[in-house]
Parts: structure tokens; C-alpha cells; sequence
């Protein structure tokens, strides 16, 4: 009787040698043949999931948000058993999207690779712009939310502040990969951030 496979499980692995490679040397250089190798299987076999190297991308991309998504959970309930307040569900975000350890940073090579591909690709842009909105109104509920909590100030506008807030780990992540900023400098600016948000009342 043949072995079963479990494809969910396959792909998992294909995108988890993904990682490894764009942790080693980044996924510009890095073929399908490649990942194939990292993740023991044959180039007919990873194909057979993933047509091109893009596909594979969105999927690893994918992977990752859902693991950061979890990652943030746990994170969170393991604080307090009360509801999180917003501000506290803000810094555990960024806490999570920082390239903070080896798992994080490996997240963020990931999506630099995918967003360097996205600027030439109108597929992949098409992925990016649909995602992008969502994420900012998510941080807008939660800003709204803190508004009404009276923990942010009336004149704030939520989306404006999601949209800042958004450019601002964006921007730290990026300076922490390259070493401008060590994890507790990035962490440091993301607390300095929220204090003026949520303290200036």
C-alpha cells in the first residue's frame, strides 16, 4: 500500500527551507532546485506544490503571518487574563514584527525578498495591496477603540495613527536587521512612540 502523504505538511516543509535559505544568503540567488535540496525532496515533487518561485513566496509569506499571528496570541493571553488593553496588543505586534530574534528575523528576509519581487511583479503587488489595507484597519479598530476607552486623545485619528504606526515598525525593522539599531534600541523607540500616543492625554 502506498505511503500517504500529508501535503499540508509537505508544504510546511517547503516553506521552512525557504526560511533557512533566506536566513543563510537571503532568496535572491536561491532557485527552486535549491529549496528542493534544503528540504529533502525532489525538484518534481516541490513543483508539483509550487509552479514558480513566486507562488512559493506568497505561500511562505503566508506561513509566517500565520505563525507570527499565533505567536502574538500566546504572547498576549499569557500577560493577563483580563482583555488586553490596545496599547498593550500594539507593542506585543511590534514585539512580534521586530527582527528581534533568529525566528523574526528570519520572518522579515522572507518579506523583503517578497516585496523586492512585488515591486516588478503586478501579481505579487496585487497580494501586497490587498493585505496592506487590511492590517491598517485592524490597527485603526484597535486606535478607535483606545479612543473611546479615553486612553488616546479625541483629536487623534485612528487611521492616521495606523498608517504611522505601520511606518514606524516597518521602518525599525529594517534598521535592526542592518544593525543600526540593536532589538532593545527598536523596542526602546517603539515604547517612546506609544507613550506619546497613549500618554498624552
Amino acid at each position: 500500500m502506498p505511503k500517504r502523504v500529508d501535503h499540508g505538511e509537505r508544504r510546511r516543509r517547503i516553506a521552512e527551507a525557504l526560511w533557512r535559505i533566506a536566513s543563510r544568503q537571503g532568496l535572491d540567488g536561491a532557485s527552486l532546485r535549491d529549496v528542493a535540496a534544503e528540504a529533502g525532496i525532489s525538484l518534481g515533487q516541490l513543483q508539483h506544490y509550487f509552479s514558480s518561485k513566486d507562488a512559493m513566496l506568497v505561500f511562505a509569506l503566508e506561513h509566517i503571518n500565520e505563525m507570527a499571528t499565533e505567536r502574538i496570541r500566546d504572547r498576549i493571553t499569557a500577560l493577563s487574563d483580563e482583555p488586553p488593553a490596545p496599547r498593550t496588543i500594539l507593542r506585543e505586534i511590534a514585539a512580534e514584527m521586530l527582527p528581534l530574534n533568529d525566528e523574526s528575523r528570519t520572518g522579515m528576509l522572507v518579506q523583503i525578498a517578497y516585496f523586492i519581487r512585488a515591486v516588478h511583479d503586478q501579481q505579487l503587488q496585487k497580494h501586497a495591496r490587498e493585505g496592506a489595507p487590511a492590517l491598517r484597519e485592524f490597527y485603526a479598530g484597535l486606535l478607535r477603540s483606545a479612543v473611546e476607552r479615553g486612553e488616546v486623545a479625541p483629536d487623534r485619528d485612528p487611521d492616521v495613527e495606523a498608517a504611522l504606526f505601520i511606518a514606524l515598525v516597518d521602518g525599525l525593522g529594517s534598521y535592526a536587521l542592518l544593525g543600526v539599531h540593536t532589538p532593545e534600541e527598536a523596542m526602546g523607540l517603539v515604547d517612546a512612540h506609544l507613550e506619546r500616543l497613549f500618554g498624552g492625554r
